[in-house]
């Protein structure tokens, strides 16, 4: 599994060249590293001067950096047909719709529909928060490829994610009051169709409330998943990381640093010393109330940061300079203003009789892990999500000695002729 590292903050204050800048850096050191953006504004394609879309794109002049922006917009039909469906059909006159004949059998479930519309954008059918777990959601299948070492994730703005965090309870709650809806207003429905519609419909929230989980304790897991802030050092970029890290904590998320970005530089000049020496008195304040979180620091660039060769430079400023990680999985530590601890994915040794691979996979049980084999080709599973592994010879699953050590998956498998 790759490490996952997140850059975040409010709009406007660097966390894209940063991210953009550590992605770069780790590829020049040797991993295959993803860079993902779900920020709406589409600002890592500007960052790296290169055109990103929804599946991974070479960047060129970075051996091992991939990139891809996903495309937030998500309705809630496409996610959840069947609940979208039942939306769709609020206010409708039909028997079964929930302003015909079962509306007038409790006049009560108006207020509550009332209620639900302004929970949910019922124009484009979206539950608040539904956009971000489908960023991450895909960002976990990517984490799940063995094909990357780290993802570099340059969220939204800090509140989209926190929203994503408290999706599980909006979704329970939400779909509690829309299930009482049905059975309020679908009396007729009911009658006519049975209750199947109702509980597939809750089937169907619930497999994604528990996916939506399953992506949260994986951000909670600091041997996953690292989240930095980006700020800069004025009142309200530093008020809202205060506040971004209170939520951070209640979520659990492991919190890797925290960089103050656009520092004015020291200049023998009134104006900008008496600026200086209030930004970094603002740095000191942030550095004592976020407590044993390490604060960086960077200094305001003279010129646009755009493009590979800039982003290397804010790379090594941040990180050093960079040089090729062992062949092993790790972990390996980073950094000098920022640090980061990563691993390798996957490590493959080919020897003349057999071939050793080994996977990471941290916080996995025996249970969690299937194997097997397809015309020759070997595919391990993951809590029941299989990705295929690239092997040098043609494999047959019940010959791979398999063995897991910590968080390593060790395969051993024997070369053929086939």
């Amino acid at each position: 599994m790759a490490r996952l590292l997140l850059f975040g903050g409010k709009g406007g204050v660097g966390k894209t060249t940063t991210s953009s800048a550590t992605a770069v850096w780790l590829a020049d050191a040797g991993l295959k590293v993803l860079l993902v953006s779900s920020d709406p504004a589409h600002s890592t394609s500007d960052s790296l001067d290169v055109q990103l879309g929804p599946v991974p794109v070479e960047v060129e002049g970075v051996p091992g950096l991939y990139g891809l922006e996903m495309d937030p917009e998500a309705k809630l039909s496409n996610l959840l047909p069947k609940v979208g469906e039942a939306v769709n059909n609020m206010g409708s006159g039909g028997m079964g719709g929930f302003g015909g004949l079962g509306m007038m059998l409790d006049p009560s479930a108006k207020d509550e529909l009332n209620d639900m519309k302004s929970d949910i954008k019922t124009a484009d059918m979206i539950l608040p928060g539904l956009d971000e777990a489908l960023a991450f959601d895909e960002l976990l299948k990517h984490m799940e490829n063995p094909t990357w070492d780290v993802l570099v994730f340059d969220t939204a703005p800090t509140g989209h994610t926190l929203r994503f965090l408290s999706l599980p309870e909006l979704i329970e709650a939400w779909s509690g009051r829309l299930l009482r809806l049905m059975r309020v207003s679908g009396g007729i429905r009911s009658m006519l169709f049975g209750r199947k519609e109702s509980e597939a419909m809750k089937e169907e929230l619930e497999r994604f409330r528990r996916r939506v989980l399953h992506v949260r304790r994986v951000l909670s897991d600091p041997a996953t998943s690292s989240f930095t802030l980006v700020t800069i050092p004025e009142r309200m970029g530093i008020n809202e990381t205060l506040r971004a890290h209170e939520s951070l904590v209640e979520y659990n998320l492991p919190i890797g640093g925290c960089l103050v970005n656009r520092i004015t530089p020291e200049f023998d000049h009134e104006f900008l010393q008496k600026r200086r020496e209030q930004e970094l008195d603002r740095i000191a304040e942030l550095g004592e109330k976020l407590g044993g979180v390490n604060v960086g620091q960077l200094e305001l660039a003279d010129s646009e940061i755009v493009g590979v060769e800039a982003l290397r430079e804010v790379g090594r400023l941040l990180y050093g300079e960079p040089a090729e990680l062992p062949q092993t999985i790790g972990p390996h530590a980073v950094g000098q203003v920022l640090h980061h601890e990563v691993h390798r994915g996957m490590v493959a040794d080919v020897e003349e009789d057999h071939e050793r691979i080994q996977l990471h996979f941290p916080g996995l049980e025996r249970s969690d892990l299937s194997l097997r084999s397809e015309d020759g080709v070997l595919f391990v599973g993951v809590n029941g999500r299989e990705q295929a592994i690239p092997t040098e010879t043609h494999v047959k699953s019940s010959l791979v000695k398999a063995s897991l050590e910590g968080d390593v998956l060790a395969l051993l498998i024997p070369r053929t002729s086939s």
